[in-house]
Order: C-alpha cells, then sequence, then structure tokens
C-alpha cells in the first residue's frame, strides 16, 4: 500500500481520488443524457468534493506532480466544464432550438463556454508549478464557473429567469468570466 504515498506513481492517493471527480462526472454526464438531473446533480457535486479532496491530500502527504496537475485538469475539464454545459443544454435548451434564431447560435453559445474552460485551464496548468498554490486565481476557476451555471439553472427551473435566451447570455457571460481578469481569493 506504499504505492499511495509514492510521488512518481500514477496512482497514488491524490490521483486516486481525481480518478473519483472523472469517474463522478462520467456518471453525471451518463444521467445528464437519460434526463434524470437529480442524478446528475449528485454525482456533480460529489465530482466537486473530490476536486477538493484530491488538493489537500497532494499537498498534505506531498504528492503533487506534473501528471497529477494535468490529471486534475483534465478532471476539470469533463466535471466543471462539459457536465455543467451539458445540464444547461439538456436541462434548458434540448428540443427548444427551432424557437431560436437558428441552431448556430446556439451551437456557439456552448462552444464558446468549452473553449473558454479549456483555454482557462491549460493557461492556469502553463502558470503553475507543481505544489504550488496562489493567493488568488486569475479569472473564475472552472469549479466556481460550473457553480455559477448550476444557479442559472436553478433560476431558471424556478422561474426567475424568464426564457432561454437569457440563459444563453448567461452562458456566454460565465464563459467570459474564465479568462477574464478579475481576481478570486484561493480557498
Amino acid at each position: 500500500m506504499m504505492f499511495l504515498y509514492d510521488k512518481n506513481n500514477h496512482f497514488n492517493m491524490a490521483n486516486i481520488v481525481t480518478f473519483c471527480n472523472i469517474t463522478a462526472g462520467i456518471l453525471a454526464i451518463y444521467f445528464i443524457t437519460h434526463q434524470e438531473f437529480f442524478g446528475a446533480a449528485l454525482f456533480a457535486w460529489l465530482a466537486g468534493a473530490f476536486d477538493i479532496l484530491d488538493g489537500k491530500i497532494a499537498r498534505k502527504y506531498n504528492l503533487s506532480t506534473e501528471f497529477g496537475v494535468q490529471l486534475d485538469s483534465f478532471g476539470d475539464f469533463l466535471s466543471f466544464v462539459i457536465v455543467p454545459v451539458m445540464f444547461i443544454y439538456f436541462g434548458v435548451i434540448d428540443g427548444k432550438e427551432i424557437y431560436f434564431l437558428n441552431t448556430t447560435f446556439v451551437a456557439f453559445v456552448f462552444i464558446y463556454y468549452i473553449i473558454s474552460g479549456l483555454r482557462r485551464l491549460i493557461q492556469f496548468n502553463l502558470n503553475t508549478d507543481a505544489g504550488e498554490v496562489s493567493k488568488y486565481f486569475t479569472g473564475v476557476p472552472t469549479p466556481l464557473g460550473a457553480i455559477l451555471l448550476w444557479l442559472v439553472y436553478l433560476a431558471w427551473t424556478f422561474e426567475f429567469i424568464p426564457n432561454e435566451n437569457i440563459v444563453l447570455a448567461l452562458v456566454i457571460i460565465v464563459g467570459y468570466l474564465l479568462n477574464s481578469k478579475v481576481k478570486i481569493p484561493h480557498p
């Protein structure tokens, strides 16, 4: 069991928890595509818990490596970029594209968010050394972006947002904030 504490083992304890984040993200996607939004939400939030835990474990047991940084970003991309945008699409937009100006605009909104999230994660990796934690994030981190999209979904569900066009506008705004210069304190 010493491999769990071996910094150079790709299956150390921190990375296993990151793999759990990825697994939870995949299961969230499964539930989203089957219109089971409660199950999807549970796995999405579970992915968030694993994301918090993997970093704490990596720092506590000195398990931070370049591999772990890249793996964590892949998990973040899946769980905090792909899952929330799919949640919005399948929960709010799916089947209603015909009512928009055209399907191309809907596709643009979701592709824009995905590229914004991917760019944000790549830039974060380029600016971060393994094991280093800065006081601030520059731009909204992808987990916070996911929470903001979750709030958009809830606001639409409880009819605080009157139509899907506003939802799409908010997706664009959150996508923009991912790569903005806003400073967000690191927890």
